[in-house]
């Protein structure tokens, strides 16, 4: 269910009050991530999401980038213990030692992707043919099974914190599907989808 906003749009209500959520739903959420960084950022951000609303860490993001040098693949693959002490001391974070050791091995085994073609062409490469077509949220998936092997492939890789409910929240991020409602004013905005 979607909710027309002051500006007469429709956007779904987790986006429709919070300005932070509006303007992430309104310019990025669902839009194509093609580069390196800007996807082992949303995959970084995604594994700290878990188990935590997506407002907390989008609040966060702007020192997630600080902490982790803005999320470049090759710095944050260099980081030892000293990085992960840091890391942990900083309260504008998510402190998971956990995620932040994920974090770190997930740039390692980015690097390690080059050889293959990298991230971008791995990830990219399970887009499904059709997109769902949710008209309410209790409609759209958390996972498919695109999702499940996407995350069984980034495991064979090296990745953590990669299951399918992860990436199917990092495939509609990143436009590899469109799970806008059928009634918002953002479904078929990526351009991918129609």
């Amino acid at each position: 269910m979607t909710v027309i906003g002051d500006d007469g749009l429709a956007r779904p209500t987790w986006a429709a009050t919070d300005p932070l959520l509006r303007d992430y739903y309104d310019t990025e959420w669902g839009m194509p991530v093609r580069d390196e960084t800007g996807l082992f950022e949303r995959l970084s951000l995604e594994a700290f999401q878990s188990g935590l609303s997506w407002a907390t860490i989008l609040r966060k993001r702007p020192a997630f980038r600080a902490a982790f040098d803005g999320f470049d693949p090759d710095t944050v693959a260099a980081y030892d213990e000293h990085d992960v002490a840091r890391l942990m001391a900083d309260a504008g974070i998510v402190r998971n030692l956990r995620k932040i050791e994920a974090t770190i091995s997930n740039a390692r085994a980015t690097v390690g992707l080059r050889e293959d073609g990298g991230l971008v062409d791995l990830v990219w490469s399970f887009k499904p043919d059709r997109t769902p077509a949710p008209t309410s949220y209790a409609d759209a998936p958390t996972t498919s099974p695109k999702s499940k092997a996407l995350a069984k492939a980034l495991r064979a890789k090296g990745f953590v914190f990669v299951g399918p409910t992860t990436m199917y929240a990092l495939m509609e991020a990143v436009g590899i599907v469109d799970t806008h409602l059928v009634d918002s004013h953002r479904r078929g905005s990526s351009g991918i989808w129609t």
